[in-house]
């Protein structure tokens, strides 16, 4: 197990993991998120260097130091290798199985490793799958307009109460702190009423996910969601970032949507395999 500190190998390894693409898109996102800053404070884990056969991020042990909370204590795995991942995952301290935490990837090995960490590390596992849509460019996304008086922002400190509120695994403290440290270091946008007030937003995540969407019941239907993603997805695809998100597999009608605005359903799930409790 070795720890990539140097910029110049984890530069190396972001265009390795460029060529791995998608299957490596969770690492890769954070991996580059990490060469530009490192705002949320993770770090990288080989199993050898430079051929390595599995690689992992995960935030630095002073970032993850509430046990509980599961939305800070966030890997991503990659792996050429299923027995390296394995041993890196289980026979190394490169995952503290005593935390709560979740790990995602586009392999099915992961979901495999996580399941055997169930009794071998006592780790208790609810695993939750999501197809994972990518598009090759954003600019040809349909367009929308805005009814007159509203505005596209982006999000601000003012507005993490309710994006909390609102979030489906969120509603905490926990989750209030991830979710406003995501507003602070990431790509968002949002849409305001005449008035200033939020009624849909989409954010980036630390592992380039474009990911935390929602627009207000009362006004929905006007494709305030298409307005800002298509914008969100511009910014990030000009910065280098693959475009990609997640969606729910009973979730059929954004999975239309999606469709629609021309993204790339993967053939491999993203499984987001949470140890504990979120």
């Amino acid at each position: 197990m070795l720890i990539l500190s140097c910029p110049s190998k984890l530069q190396m390894l972001e265009g390795i993991l460029k060529k791995c693409l998608p299957q490596v898109l969770g690492v890769h996102g954070t991996v580059m998120n990490i060469n530009r800053g490192n705002p949320l404070g993770h770090e990288v884990i080989v199993d050898s260097w430079p051929n390595f056969k599995a690689v992992l991020t995960r935030p630095h042990r002073k970032v993850a130091s509430d046990d509980s909370n599961c939305h800070v204590n966030t890997y991503a795995a990659f792996y050429h290798d299923l027995d390296a991942y394995r041993t890196l995952a289980l026979d190394t301290d490169a995952i503290n199985w005593a935390q709560s935490l979740q790990i995602q990837g586009n392999q099915q090995g992961i979901l495999q490793v996580s399941q055997e960490a169930v009794s071998i590390k006592n780790a208790p596992l609810s695993p939750i799958p999501y197809i994972t849509y990518l598009h090759p460019d954003p600019n040809k996304m349909p367009e929308y307009r805005l009814d007159p008086g509203f505005t596209v922002s982006t999000l601000n400190a003012s507005h993490v109460d309710l994006v909390n509120e609102t979030w489906a695994y969120g509603g905490n403290e926990q989750s209030r702190r991830y979710i406003a440290s995501l507003v602070q270091a990431f790509f968002s946008f949002c849409v305001l009423d005449h008035n200033g007030q939020l009624i849909s937003w989409n954010m980036m995540d630390h592992a380039g996910t474009i990911g935390i969407a929602y627009t207000l019941p009362s006004h929905r239907g006007k494709h305030y969601l298409a307005v800002i993603g298509r914008a969100l997805s511009i910014k990030a695809h000009s910065a280098g970032y693959p475009v990609y998100g997640h969606v729910a597999l009973s979730n059929v009608h954004m999975q239309r949507i999606q469709e629609r605005r021309g993204y790339q359903k993967l053939s491999d799930l993203c499984h987001y395999c949470i140890h504990g409790e979120i």
